[in-house]
């Protein structure tokens, strides 16, 4: 990040991370605590090597990552990882080709080291520890709901079920009530997911089994918006790496460093900090050691989410003809 974001964020800090000078030691200032952890939350580097790059301790390292990661979280979450404007959300993905859409949802897997309790519980299908982060992001790929800290081989629609995001979608609660008509059918703000979630009347998913062509043009439209949170959380990866390294962590550690690096994403994401190509092509090294273990189709589906998803494909269909 540039100079100017990295001393706001430390202003921001301030008041949470600043300590006094203790009679035989200086307290390290504000600015070199935010410095080290955003360079152990940027690199896979370990924390011998951060701590020979900073001329601190080893064990500094790690009280300073999560007395950092917890500011953020105390701080800047709640106001950096939250819904916006919503009219801007649905108009983006209106042009991106789905109407009245609110945000994409999706897991992904986090690498940790093998934990002390309940081992098995976090080995994945691709057979590695990891722990699920669950976001919903909006048309710029900017997280607006996360939830994380489930064990690796806990199903994304489970994790779901049991998230505040469900139990708000399902009340009306997260969106504005914003109704709109397609064919003679009332849909509210949906969100998209992929075949692993469940269809709602408030989340479309892909179509499976036989496609027809109707429906292979519903699931192009749903995919492309729905890129968006892959996309996410490519450039999450890509931007902050620590995330590739095995998170060598205690439990409620790691859902503190996912949620603050989610945090800074959407940060140096409204500033229009740069992007390098050169971190995606790390990424992709890694992800080769770490592949993304493949979701398992949920068929749940409710009678007027069905029909909400008929009527979407009969209008995409129709507006092809024109």
């Amino acid at each position: 990040m540039r100079k100017a974001t990295f001393m706001g964020l430390c202003a921001e800090l301030a008041p949470t991370l600043r300590r006094k000078d203790m009679r035989l030691r200086a307290a390290l200032p504000v600015e070199k605590r935010v410095a080290i952890a955003i360079w152990k939350l940027a690199t896979p580097d370990s924390y011998r090597s951060v701590a020979n790059q900073f001329g601190v301790g080893k064990s500094t390292v790690g009280m300073v990552l999560m007395q950092v990661c917890t500011a953020i979280n105390r701080t800047l979450l709640r106001r950096t990882v939250t819904l916006g404007n919503v009219q801007d959300i649905v108009d983006g993905f209106a042009e991106m080709g789905f109407p009245n859409c609110g945000g994409a949802i999706d897991g992904t897997h986090i690498p940790i080291l093998s934990p002390p309790h309940l081992a098995s519980e976090y080995v994945n299908r691709k057979g590695y520890f990891s722990v699920v982060l669950q976001a919903l992001v909006d048309h710029r790929g900017r997280f607006t709901d996360i939830y994380s800290g489930w064990p690796g081989k806990v199903h994304d629609a489970r994790i779901f079920r049991n998230s505040a995001l469900f139990r708000r979608l399902r009340a009306g609660t997260f969106f504005p009530d914003r109704k709109i008509t397609v064919g003679d059918v009332e849909m509210p703000t949906v969100i998209l997911g992929d075949p692993a979630y469940p269809l709602m009347p408030w989340l479309m998913k892909p179509y499976t089994g036989k496609l027809d062509r109707s429906k292979d043009r519903f699931n192009y439209r749903l995919s492309r918006c729905r890129m968006t949170v892959e996309c996410a959380f490519g450039r999450l990866k890509a931007r902050w790496r620590c995330l590739y390294g095995k998170l060598d962590l205690g439990e409620s550690s790691i859902s503190a460093v996912i949620s603050a690096c989610c945090t800074l994403h959407n940060i140096c994401e409204g500033k229009g900090e740069t992007f390098s190509e050169e971190w995606t092509s790390e990424v992709r090294r890694l992800e080769a050691e770490f592949a993304q273990p493949e979701s398992r189709a949920t068929r749940e589906a409710q009678h007027r989410a069905s029909r909400i998803r008929d009527a979407l494909r009969e209008q995409f269909e129709a507006e092809s003809q024109q």
